[in-house]
């Protein structure tokens, strides 16, 4: 689209949510504005023309990641939203400036060289997803969330890197320096408040609009906020699985039937979820690796049938502490900093060599004799991350472990070198006094944006739905970091904050429960129908073949999952996940040879 002007053309991927009112800004300071039409994309570049193009980025609520032209300047400018719901990819290739939200468009162009960065699997490998700046190519990047970048039009294959336009770094250190001093009822009237307005933005469409509902506290917290802003029951949707540990429909179907909403669950069978398994490659466009992905394109699949846009819960964990490991981690650490590195890697050692399946036993049978809020869901698998983290030397290593499948990815992938991360690099780290802080802080900048993000977009998108994420709008994010941790973490509590606000509209009763996650038995199913399909990506002389890994460690991690020593899962479910992009890469390379002409620029 041009603006009014003539000076800017926009190509624009997202959503904002606050166009109206700054449409109605536009309009009433002083400005001979006539809109030609309702959307959001010409009210963007009306901005543009009257605040500039980082004055009018601040004033945005949304997610998106657009390119601008400006004629008048000769400069184009990428920006991507605050907290990375969009995604956007550039890069130079044979003299060509190329970028686009997917990898695909990238790849289409005849100047793509396609090669594959060694230091970025790596990453992959140890993240389970190629963290920003990188992408899984060679020169091809990920724009940051919040930034900017400018290219001159007479640039000649160079630019000035990324510069941003708001940070949470900022967000956090301005909180601890300003914080607001609200009692429990305040602070609760002030976040509904809130949330309430930030949930009302986002059911602006003239298209239906509907939620996920998982049962638990965050898409809880979306639904009762969107049904309070609703005339009509609102549409809600979850899938449920069969399998014991990984049902939570029938707690969705309990928060919807005493919110009003009109609710639709489906079961899914073990055969209806593997068959996601070979779309993954498509789905996510460069290796990703979070096994959730499979739950998440189905539910998006199931809403797609009625609605075209759909809000979801994600953000809330990061945003006011909902992942159990922010206080395990903490009281891990508390309790075994005390003890020799040495005394801690002999311990580790005696955990580790208890079989998985000896630990499921032992805690299937005290289950029952624990109160329900101790009862913790797939804790076997947390005894042998306790033994993969004890052996750390210090707080920042023990929480870089949990984020961890691989610890030493560059002695797995030959000729790979360590390239420096948000995680590695301290400097961009917010000052926080407190440990859990700088977990949820370092998470909410890295794990957020490259996976939880980016599992959401690709799978709504690949069925044509519009995710939306009310939890990440800057002022709730803001609204909290302005708050003591005590807020989030209370006696034993998670998300306490967020738990009192739906108090308002849900008896706690309905979501509390242990956290489950949104999971699927992939580490059965790789002992089972699964196994031949992972057999044949993991086969050692393939692995020698194609020459990206050392096939020797990953060969034992899967004799070790198959006999139920270990539930390897997490580490063997990376490398699967690599091989089956690596084998469609190949097969798309191939069939794109023909169509493909000499690279001038």
């Amino acid at each position: 689209m041009v603006s009014a002007s003539g000076r800017y053309i926009i190509s624009f991927n997202g959503e904002i949510y606050n166009f109206r009112e700054l449409r109605t800004e536009l309009k009433t300071n002083g400005s001979a504005i006539a809109f030609r039409g309702q959307s959001d994309t010409e009210v963007m570049l009306a901005a543009f023309d009257r605040w500039g193009l980082r004055g009018a980025i601040r004033k945005f609520n949304g997610m998106f990641a657009f390119a601008v032209w400006d004629r008048e300047m000769g400069i184009l400018t990428l920006a991507r939203d605050r907290c990375g719901e969009k995604p956007l990819y550039y890069g130079w290739m044979g003299g060509f400036f190329l970028f686009g939200s997917e990898l695909k468009a990238l790849r289409a162009h005849r100047c793509f060289s396609g090669r594959i960065s060694r230091n970025s699997i790596a990453l992959f490998v140890r993240h389970g997803y190629v963290p920003a700046p990188y992408s899984i190519y060679e020169d091809i990047w990920k724009l940051p969330p919040a930034s900017i970048l400018q290219i001159p039009g007479n640039a000649n294959a160079g630019y000035l890197g990324p510069t941003s336009y708001w940070s949470v770094k900022d967000v956090v250190e301005s909180g601890a320096r300003d914080p607001l001093y609200l009692t429990d009822h305040e602070a609760v009237a002030r976040l509904d408040s809130l949330l309430t307005d930030a949930v009302q933005l986002r059911m602006v469409a003239d298209v239906p609009v509907g939620a996920f509902l998982s049962g638990g506290v965050d898409s809880a917290m979306v639904v009762a906020l969107m049904q309070k802003c609703s005339a009509r029951p609102v549409k809600t949707f979850t899938i449920g699985f069969r399998e014991a540990g990984y049902d939570e429909a029938a707690h969705a179907a309990k928060v919807a039937k005493h919110l009003g909403c009109d609710h639709t669950e489906l079961y899914v069978t073990p055969a209806e979820a593997m068959g996601v398994v070979p779309m993954l490659p498509v789905l996510y466009d460069e290796p990703f690796a979070d096994s959730s992905q499979i739950p998440t394109y189905l539910v998006s699949r199931l809403a797609r049938r009625q609605v075209t846009v759909s809000l979801s819960g994600d953000g809330g964990d990061e945003v006011f502490g909902g992942y159990t490991r922010y206080q395990w981690a903490d009281a891990v650490w508390r309790k075994v900093a005390w003890l020799p590195v040495k005394s801690r890697k002999h311990i580790a050692g005696l955990l580790a060599s208890v079989p998985h399946r000896t630990w499921e036993a032992i805690f299937r049978a005290i289950s029952p004799l624990l109160p329900a809020p101790a009862r913790q869901t797939n804790s076997a698998d947390k005894v042998q991350k306790l033994a993969e983290i004890l052996p750390a030397d210090s707080r920042e290593a023990l929480y870089y472990r949990l984020v961890s499948q691989w610890n030493h990815p560059t002695d797995l992938v030959l000729g790979a070198s360590a390239l420096p991360t948000t995680l590695t690099e301290r400097d961009g780290w917010a000052v926080v006094p407190d440990f859990v802080q700088r977990m949820m802080f370092l998470d909410t900048i890295t794990y957020l944006p490259d996976d939880i993000l980016v599992k959401l977009d690709r799978a709504s998108m690949a069925v044509g739905l519009e995710s939306r994420v009310p939890f990440l709008d800057h002022r709730v994010i803001e609204l909290s970091w302005r708050l003591p941790l005590t807020m989030k973490l209370r006696d034993g509590q998670t998300k306490w904050l967020l738990r009192q606000a739906l108090c308002r509209y849900v008896p706690p009763g309905l979501v509390d429960r242990p956290k489950s996650g949104f999971a699927v038995p992939v580490h059965e199913w790789l002992r089972g129908p699964l196994r031949d399909w992972a057999e044949q990506l993991l086969d050692a002389d393939r692995l020698r073949r194609e020459g990206f890994y050392d096939p020797a460690p990953i060969r034992q991690k899967w004799a070790d999952h198959l006999s139920g020593r270990h539930n390897r899962m997490p580490e063997l479910w990376n490398i699967l996940m690599f091989q089956a992009w690596l084998e469609h890469e190949r097969a798309s390379r191939l069939g794109a040879l023909d169509a493909s002409s000499t690279c001038v620029s």
